[in-house]
């Protein structure tokens, strides 16, 4: 029986895909900062849950040490973050500060916990929920697009040092998943003379959130790039995501970038 072990599990992506891979046979280690407030998953067989907050460095040791003395671990998925939006203008040095810590050193430091276990054993794999915003970029998402596209170029460089010992680096980019994201994992900052800018972006992403995802297809990405055996970098999910990320290439870069700007400004 397998293992994997998730970050970010209590709501969302992470929890839905708990629940995926548990009821495919798999050992699940969900992580999560108040694990004593989850009720579903641990009513289940083979799920244990651990605290994890990605933003405190020893509390990851302690709990990655944990978590390999619980059980043999094949699978990492990092999947812990949230959405910071707003002008850069706008935003404190604590917002832009804890969204690096989150969404990015936090994937960093968990990996880097991971890897000598899997390097020797010479197996194991790593995926990542990077984001259809770590390949194409949304306006007044900046930081948190720094973090996402840091995650992609990081993911693949990675690859190529790990690959030699037998892990498997792998990152998978949803476009909008139909949770409470929005109203739970939303950080804003404004401020007036951004205000048409940002009132447009609004109301064109609630259009655009028409043609998210349920989360379920997306933890059944996330379970295709555990499975099959590829050695494939990228798993583009959702029919909105892989439709933005296909114009992008069909268009180019740049005739992208303008075309698409012209839906929000």
């Amino acid at each position: 029986m397998k293992t994997i072990f998730i970050t970010g599990a209590s709501t969302g992506l992470g929890k839905t895909t708990a629940k995926l891979f548990q009821s495919r046979g798999w050992n699940v280690i969900a992580t999560m900062r108040n694990p004593e407030a989850e009720t579903e998953l641990q009513t289940l067989d083979n799920v244990t849950l651990l605290p994890l907050d990605v933003t405190n460095p020893e509390q990851i040791k302690s709990t990655v040490k944990n978590a390999l003395e619980i059980s043999d671990i094949d699978l990492v998925f990092n999947n812990a973050g949230y959405g910071l939006i707003g002008p850069l203008e706008a935003l404190t040095d604590d917002q832009i500060v804890k969204q690096l810590n989150t969404n990015l050193l936090g994937v960093i430091r968990v990996t880097q916990a991971f890897i000598p276990y899997f390097r020797e054993k010479r197996e194991g794999m790593f995926i990542t929920t990077t984001s259809i915003g770590g390949l194409i970029a949304f306006p007044l998402g900046s930081t948190y697009h720094a973090t996402k596209w840091a995650l992609e170029g990081w993911s693949e460089s990675l690859a190529f040092e790990l690959n030699t010992f037998g892990v498997d680096i792998k990152t998978v980019s949803p476009g909008g998943i139909k949770t409470d994201f929005i109203s739970r994992s939303l950080d804003m900052g404004t401020q007036p003379e951004y205000e048409p800018m940002i009132n447009k972006m609004f109301s064109n992403t609630e259009v655009m959130m028409e043609g998210a995802s349920e989360p379920e297809l997306i933890a059944e990405v996330v379970y295709e790039a555990a499975t099959d055996g590829k050695k494939q970098l990228r798993y583009v999910a959702g029919a909105d995501a892989n439709a933005l990320y296909a114009q992008r290439l069909e268009l180019g870069a740049e005739a992208f970038r303008e075309q698409f700007g012209k839906q929000f400004i």
